[in-house]
């Protein structure tokens, strides 16, 4: 029988023996399939399976656990039509995304993570200062953590859990993976890619569910949890993980702006508008979401953009939204912004077309930031524009947010780019691009503020998925330290030297403590005859 319906738009059916997720087309509205919606037990007994399993997959090298990824990207090359298929389905998106902004970035990913890993986590020694010099050393070795809980969003359902499912295991972990709702079949994929792949049995678990399923999961007993979704799951996430004292890593979204200067090429600028508005029908943590442009060439820019979009074909360049949940969010944002003002230069409805889940690319401008348009998250096909008179004025409406994912600048003076970018509060500034960097697999990704904390990508997102062990050496085994017991004056008497001579770096200042030291290493080591 039916149960119910979530407010995102999928759907869970139960009989007297199963609960399944259906997942629907976001274009037409078929069913495409099914998925198992996994209890809080089932939870709780994937998690078990993959902390038994981990061991022995930690226990391989980096070359094994290499050739696994590698594997997987030619299973992916292979089957490249069939996966992109289904992602575009599943999703909503045109196929030409599913390849360009979800397959390509994965199989960069699987091909550098395979063939450095093993660099980037190489043990490394740490210069100690003076403590060197009394024949110690230290160095970092890094380990994995043990087995990471991935709650994935359904915005790029394919990209965001594989990326982060192919880091964690390429560490040495085991993956328990819990897709969102709306796209559990591209999830199931994901399984049976690295199964055919030859991945050692449940190192990678896959439980589909709705939310209930990501919280048993953020709650249980796992070693970490990689979050990517809005603020306020984000903070449920994080609080249910603190019950155990478990780490996260939250990617939260963002309302990230793009600024374009009064020297900026415009024709390009107001194309990489369009397209950081617009790609996945603007719903991407890092789409373009508020529009600042010098007031001096703002009309120029305007007609640029206008003509822009008017050129993108609905179904062909711009795809569905996932969910009517999400595109009465839009409708919402921009009432808000009409009513306190805003115009509509184009755009600002929706597209009557299958099941109902396109809304045309809508510009305005007349924007402020007492909008909710420039404000919260809107995650849809929506470019608003407001102007600037200055730079300073354009870093501080930049910087007027909450989030603080990525931002992009254009000017053509680079200099000034990179200028203005070290100012604008976001993990990531582009200087003459926009968007797409989550595709780059050496580089990190993530944000501050409301926009999450942690990196994944690059090698600082690796380091998220190991933990750092500290092993001390004392090489000057034939004697007691001097700082033992017991504190006779001549102990104090070297303390107090040492606070003068040892902690301010020079060794000329250490070698004046010489004679101290020496007469207290003949104290402690009389005393221990």
């Amino acid at each position: 029988m039916r149960e119910a319906r979530s407010p995102n738009g999928s759907q869970i059916e139960s009989s007297s023996l199963t609960r399944e997720i259906i997942s629907y087309d976001p274009v037409t509205g078929e069913e495409l399939g099914r998925a198992p919606a996994s209890s809080a037990a089932e939870v709780e007994r994937a998690v078990d399976r993959a902390r038994a399993a981990q061991p022995d997959w930690a226990a391989r090298s980096f070359a094994e656990r290499g050739r696994a990824l590698l594997r997987a990207r030619e299973i992916v090359l292979e089957r490249l039509d069939e996966i992109a298929s289904l992602i575009a389905r599943e999703s909503g998106k045109p196929l030409a995304e599913a390849i360009a902004m979800e397959i390509v970035p994965t199989l960069d990913l699987l091909h550098y993570f395979a063939h450095h890993a093993q660099k980037l986590l190489r043990d490394e020694r740490i210069a100690i200062g003076h403590y060197a010099l009394l024949g110690r050393s230290s160095r970092i070795i890094y380990r994995p953590l043990g087995t990471i809980g991935i709650i994935s969003p359904w915005n790029f359902p394919w990209a965001i859990p594989l990326g982060q499912t192919a880091m964690a295991l390429i560490a040495g972990n085991a993956v328990v993976l819990k897709p969102s709702e709306l796209a559990p079949l591209t999830a199931l994929k994901i399984g049976e890619v690295f199964a055919q792949a030859g991945l050692p049995e449940n190192v990678l678990q896959i439980v589909t569910g709705d939310g209930a399923a990501g919280a048993a999961l953020a709650s249980s007993k796992i070693d970490k949890v990689i979050f990517t979704g809005s603020a306020a799951t984000g903070r449920r996430v994080a609080a249910a993980a603190a019950q155990n004292l478990v780490p996260v890593v939250l990617e939260l979204g963002g309302k990230d702006p793009l600024l374009v200067l009064d020297d900026a090429d415009l024709d390009k600028a107001a194309a990489a508008a369009v397209w950081g508005a617009f790609a996945n029908a603007g719903q991407a943590c890092a789409s373009v979401e508020r529009c600042y442009v010098h007031e001096r060439i703002a009309q120029d820019f305007l007609r640029r953009v206008v003509a822009e979009t008017s050129r993108l074909r609905i179904g062909e360049d711009v795809g569905a939204m996932a969910s009517e949940r999400q595109i009465r969010t839009v409708e919402e944002h921009v009432r808000d912004a009409l009513r306190r003002g805003a115009r509509l230069l184009i755009g600002g409805e929706r597209i009557g077309r299958g099941a109902g889940l396109f809304y045309a690319p809508t510009i305005l401008t007349g924007v402020d930031h007492s909008m909710r348009i420039m404000r919260e998250e809107t995650f849809g096909p929506v470019l608003p524009v407001m102007t600037f008179r200055d730079e300073g004025e354009a870093i501080r409406l930049a910087n007027d947010c909450a989030y603080g994912l990525t931002a992009s600048i254009w000017t053509r003076d680079l200099r000034r780019g990179r200028r203005l970018a070290e100012q604008v509060i976001a993990g990531t500034v582009m200087v003459n691009e926009v968007l797409y960097t989550h595709a780059i697999a050496q580089a990190p990704w993530g944000g501050v503020r409301q926009s999450g904390w942690g990196r994944t990508h690059g090698r600082l997102g690796l380091l998220e998925f190991v933990a750092p062990l500290h092993v001390h050496t004392n090489r000057a085994i034939w004697w007691r330290d001097p700082w033992w017991f017991r504190y006779t004056p001549q102990a104090q008497r070297l303390f107090r030297t040492l606070a003068r001579r040892f902690t301010d770096g020079s060794r000329w200042s250490l070698m004046r403590a010489v004679p101290d030291l020496v007469r207290r290493l003949r104290e402690a080591n009389r005393s221990s005859d």
